[in-house]
């Protein structure tokens, strides 16, 4: 066995016991750098073929432009990558012969020569929000070259540009300016959450480096946004030119900075990072403003978020790898300077980041566009820049072996595989016997570990009391179990399950704990925490965190609720739609009353409305009880502290009655926000002496209580919204709403709201425009509310059955056959209902939602027979067991159980 050094060696503190390196280890560490598949965190579109040759090939290794660009033949660069091209090539060592046999590889196969440029690319992360995007080929077009597909990185102020081109065109001089500038960044907001939860999207970039310079204030000016906002709709609407380019004072600001709150406060899955254009680029560039030392400020405002600053911010690379340290949403990325950097500058950059910068924070890309040689030479330079200078690292013992071969698998796959979440497995081939040489089992990364998700969340927190796991039953009864915070932090820490084992008939049970008949009590699910919803609340001392039921080998439970609307979701994914659902919070708060004795035998109400003393929708004098309003705010502060947005709370008709609206969010966060949000106004309801109360109709003369739900459907994140679409997806929810309120009016009593003409929905089958006496209200576009759905039900299994009837509606192709209705339903003719295509009411009780739940065969089998026949029980079961109660005993149950 050769040597070829010393590990440790006497090292710095002159300590004796040297560890020998062999040339063994040594080519293990090689074999790494050059196997290992690379995840490209950052690239551009190809050109096409035809395209590809109006541009000159010199751009390849340089970012000079016009004149400047024939000045870097003479570059070491340009020097190098010469020898390289010629070398892959078979051609003379000059640069006439290179470009002669570029062009003829064009020209023979250009598919072939792409694969051959982009070989050992696991996958790339696309930017197209270059100039020219009709000459590049569409992100998905690169999937046939990477071994798994590519995903879009959505860049901030192209999408910008687009969205005020678009306002530009339409503003037609008489609407107030202020106006189209909220309607322009309302776009802006909705685009974004779109991308946020678009599967083919994995992160965002920002330019603004190249517009107005890295310094991004902490608060944004948004007087000179909005003055240069109007100057472009003013300069712009009057040329008729398109406008490309966004360089204005405080706009540029202000939509990174609207970017970044979306990211913030999407948690989980959907928690993507923003890049930003540091240092290295043409001379459009103020090389003064491209420090990443710049957004410092901006780094600490939006502490989780992840950010990546790209290109090594070269030439401030010590400044990048600083920020990546000190900071923990903070990561560095070392593309670009290959090939435009020269040798020995790269390999003095790779030592300048690990002088300071934990590897676990350093990603690699290509930074190739338009030509596919840009990443022929990046790969090839990376793999000998990174042998050089990381076999030096183990020569010298500054890095064991076995920690280079995980360096190296972490900067080209692992980290990015964790930061953009794709949950990808670094591939056996590639691993195996690596693996088996350094007993590493820790190969396949996926998404950012509990523990990972955990630490940072408890960053800058308290400690709470408990960590409460929850999930909802199938009769929409909120249940939890409780972990002291220290058994949960050390269990977790030392990598041990915090599961909970929950018997299975968690999921038959009614409120009362009793079991329905065919449940029964043996056998056990495992809850699973989902870290995606962690919260802080939603009472003081507590955070929670939703759960699903597996079985003990790990395997889905299809009964499980969350686990119903997760399936919905994929599914739907997999279809190309995805949708932003929000939720308003109705609810109701009662007077308790101390009963007597002889009230008792009696069984007198324990519960009575507030006294109306003016209260009425909306009214700005709701404080009949001058606790009302410190309660409120309370609620809302909560909220806010465990990340959920309040966009606006009022009163409702009914004394006691509020609403509070809780902002668009993919599906799965707006039902967690929803249901958190219900615990911290119960919570809060309860240390203020009231009762809370989600009861659609607690009393016969007051209004009602719902739980509307807004939604829109897009089939892509950049597509906006395609009225065939959503035309589709809302005919199918309506083709089968007679079965559908089944699970969204899911109780006896929800019923007692299904009336005409009460500003609650009616009973008829049909959609109209801003009508809120129809079931479905269209409001603008995609965006339509559901107004039969009400705190009672399950809001996971409901929202899951929603959206898998409105998924047959698009892959069908169903029609909308009902006309838009425009005035109350109630008020029309049987002939002009016909006319409309009004022909069905909702069922008027439980009991007829249900046998038109079972009589829907084609619902059962797209939401699950299983879950239906679960669903089917537990509701009968219900209703079973009201029979024998009076009236005020049912409204009273109700009242304590929701």
């Amino acid at each position: 066995m050769s040597t070829t050094g010393l590990y440790g060696g006497t090292g710095p503190n002159g300590d004796k016991g040297a560890v020998i390196v062999t040339e063994e280890q040594i080519d293990l560490v090689v074999k790494a750098i050059r196997q290992t598949p690379i995840i490209d965190n950052h690239a551009h579109p190809l050109l096409k073929p035809d395209i590809v040759g109006r541009h000159p090939l010199l751009s390849i290794v340089s970012e000079a432009h016009g004149d400047a660009i024939r000045a870097s033949v003479t570059a070491f660069p340009h020097q190098r990558a010469v020898q390289q091209l010629s070398t892959v090539l078979g051609c003379n060592a000059t640069w006439e012969s290179v470009v002669a046999a570029v062009e003829e590889r064009r020209s023979n196969d250009y598919n072939a020569w792409v694969t051959q440029c982009l070989g050992g690319l696991q996958t790339m992360l696309l930017d197209d929000g270059l100039d020219n995007e009709d000459d590049v080929f569409d992100f998905s077009w690169h999937n046939n070259f990477t071994r798994t597909k590519c995903h879009r990185i959505v860049r901030v102020e192209a999408l910008a540009a687009e969205i005020i081109n678009r306002h530009c065109v339409a503003f037609d001089d008489v609407q107030p300016l202020d106006n189209v500038f909220d309607n322009m960044l309302e776009e802006f907001d909705t685009q974004i959450k779109q991308a946020l939860s678009d599967p083919d999207v994995v992160g965002f970039k920002s330019v603004i480096c190249y517009r107005t310079g890295l310094a991004v204030p902490r608060v944004v000016d948004i007087a000179a946004a909005r003055e240069s906002f109007s100057d472009i709709i003013t300069s712009y609407s009057a040329s008729g030119q398109r406008f490309r380019r966004l360089q204005h004072v405080g706009l540029n600001d202000l939509f990174v900075h609207r970017a970044a709150v979306h990211i913030r406060d999407s948690p989980g899955r959907y928690n993507k990072p923003i890049q930003f254009h540091t240092g290295l680029g043409d001379n459009d560039i103020t090389l003064t403003k491209s420090s990443p030392a710049h957004l410092q400020e901006f780094i600490r405002t939006y502490s989780t978020v992840p950010i990546v600053l790209l290109h090594s911010g070269y030439p401030y690379v010590r400044d990048t790898g600083y920020l990546a340290t000190v900071y923990s949403n903070v990561y560095a990325d070392i593309g670009e300077v290959f090939p435009v950097v020269g040798r020995h500058g790269q390999e003095a950059i790779v030592r300048e980041i690990f002088e300071l910068c934990p590897w676990s924070k350093v990603m690699w890309s290509t930074d190739g566009h338009w030509f596919p040689e840009t990443y022929l030479l990046a790969i090839l330079q990376a793999r000998e820049v990174l042998e050089t200078v990381i076999c030096d690292f183990v020569r010298k013992g500054h890095v064991s072996w076995r920690s280079a071969i995980q360096l190296v698998q972490d900067i080209l796959f692992k980290n990015a595989n964790n930061v953009y979440q794709l949950g990808l497995d670094l591939p056996e081939s590639d691993s195996s016997d690596l693996e088996s040489h350094v007993g590493r089992t820790d190969l396949k990364p996926s998404r950012p570990s509990d523990l990972a998700v955990w630490s940072a969340f408890m960053r800058d927190k308290p400690a709470p009391d408990f960590v409460r796991i929850s999930w909802l039953d199938y009769t929409a009864k909120p249940r939890m179990r409780m972990i002291p915070f220290r058994r949960f932090d050390r269990l977790l820490r030392s990598n041990q399950p915090v599961d909970i084992g929950i018997t299975k008939a968690a999921l038959g049970l009614l409120q009362s704990d009793s079991i329905i008949p065919g449940v029964t009590a043996t056998g056990e699910y495992r809850l699973h925490p989902d870290f995606s919803s962690l919260k802080v609340g939603p009472i003081e001392g507590h955070f929670n965190i939703n759960g699903g039921f597996r079985e003990k080998d790990g395997e889905t439970v299809k009964l499980c609720p969350r686990s119903q609307l997760i399936r919905a979701i994929d599914r739907s994914a997999s279809e190309g739609i995805s949708y932003l659902i929000g939720f308003e919070i109705e609810f109701l708060l009662l007077q308790r009353i101390k009963l007597s004795p002889e009230d008792e035998a009696n069984k007198a109400s324990r519960f009575r409305m507030l006294p109306n003393d003016g209260h009425a929708w909306s009214t700005s004098r709701f404080y009949i009880d001058p606790t009302l309003p410190r309660l409120i705010r309370d609620i809302v502060k909560d909220l806010e502290n465990a990340g959920i947005e309040v966009e606006q709370v009022h009163a409702e008709s009914a004394p006691g009655q509020f609403e509070l609206v809780l902002p668009a969010k993919p599906p799965l966060e707006a039902v967690d926000d929803l249901l958190h949000a219900r615990e911290t106004i119960a919570g809060r309801a309860t240390g203020a002496g009231y009762k809370f109360t989600l009861h659609p109709k607690p009393y016969g003369n007051a209004c009602g209580t719902a739980s509307h739900m807004h939604m829109s459907v897009s089939a892509s994140a950049d597509s906006g919204y395609d009225e065939s679409v959503y035309e589709h997806f809302y005919a199918g929810i309506l083709e089968h709403l007679p079965a559908l309120v089944a699970f969204t009016y899911s109780h006896p009593s929800s019923y007692e709201r299904v009336v005409d003409s009460a500003w609650a929905g009616g009973r008829w089958v049909t959609w109209g425009t801003q009508n809120r006496e129809t079931p479905l209200r269209k409001i603008e576009g995609s965006h339509w509310e559901l107004k039969c759905f009400d705190g009672l039900a399950n809001p996971y299994i409901a929202l899951a059955a929603l959206l898998m009837a409105g998924l047959s509606g698009i892959v069908k192709e169903k029609p909308l056959k009902w006309a838009d209705c425009s005035i109350d339903p109630a008020t029309l003719t049987q002939r002009q209902r016909e006319e409309l295509g009004i022909s069905k009411v909702l069922p008027p009780n439980l009991q007829s939602a249900l046998d038109n739940l079972q009589g829907d065969e084609a619902l059962i089998r797209i939401v699950g027979r299983d879950v239906v026949a679960r669903y089917l029980n537990v509701k009968r079961a219900e209703i079973d067991s009201l029979k024998s109660l009076t009236d005020r005993e049912r409204r009273e149950n109700v009242i304590e159980q929701y």
